[in-house]
């Protein structure tokens, strides 16, 4: 390789680059690795957050929670729960953390998980995205959240945020997985061979050009978009 020049990002490099990421930076707790090992056992999809993402999430809810912790985080797409743990730990002590989830399997096994770890900080509740973001929205009201995460139908990602941006105080901080690709679609794609990749490719481009937010996505994992809220 010449001097300057910037190596090829191949499939093999990629996946060797997360696999770093995640040994130096994010070694899995014993109890997320536990989640996500019981979470496989009971038949649930390996589309969770990975460590490093997890540690990412982390990380960034901690600082737009600042010395304080963070009051309120929504989720929006539960899963099985790891996601939450992960963003939890940026919770002040008397903060709370809401995800939505509408599958009821999931919601019972993520209930009874954050029971017996004793996290009483997070609530669950079980429905879609957008009417609970609405509902959130007006029993909170503007500016109660310090970050909203995004991780559900990437259809509605558009729809996210237009409920997502009066939900955020000032300073506060936008996240959404899959911003540049899933096993099925990359961003990069000719538009029209997936569904969810132009939805995902019209919600980037939205909140790039949103003035309410300063953004940028991040290439960890399949991709995770922060924006600050102006």
């Amino acid at each position: 390789m010449a001097a300057g020049e910037s190596p090829e990002m191949t499939p093999e490099r990629w996946d060797a680059t997360q696999a770093f990421l995640e040994e130096v930076f994010a070694r899995e707790s014993p109890e997320l690795a536990e989640l996500r090992r019981d979470a496989a056992a009971a038949g649930f999809p390996a589309i969770s957050v990975g460590p490093a993402a997890g540690r990412f999430l982390s990380i960034v809810a901690a600082l737009a929670g600042g010395t304080r912790g963070a009051r309120l985080i929504i989720e929006v797409g539960m899963l099985y729960g790891y996601s939450a743990l992960c963003l939890a730990r940026a919770l002040a002590p008397d903060g709370r953390l809401i995800t939505i989830e509408p599958d009821p399997e999931r919601v019972a096994f993520a209930r009874e998980r954050f029971a017996a770890l004793g996290e009483r900080r997070i609530e669950v509740r079980r429905g879609l995205g957008i009417p609970i973001l609405g509902e959130l929205l007006a029993e909170l009201g503007p500016g109660a959240a310090d970050v909203v995460f995004l991780d559900a139908i990437k259809t509605e990602y558009s729809d996210y945020l237009e409920l997502a941006r009066p939900l955020l105080r000032p300073g506060g901080i936008l996240l959404a997985d899959n911003s540049l690709g899933s096993s099925a679609y990359w961003v990069t794609d000719p538009p029209g061979v997936s569904e969810n990749r132009d939805a995902v490719d019209r919600f980037d481009r939205r909140v790039g050009s949103d003035p309410a937010f300063e953004a940028m996505a991040v290439p960890i994992r399949q991709g995770i978009l922060i924006a600050r809220r102006r």
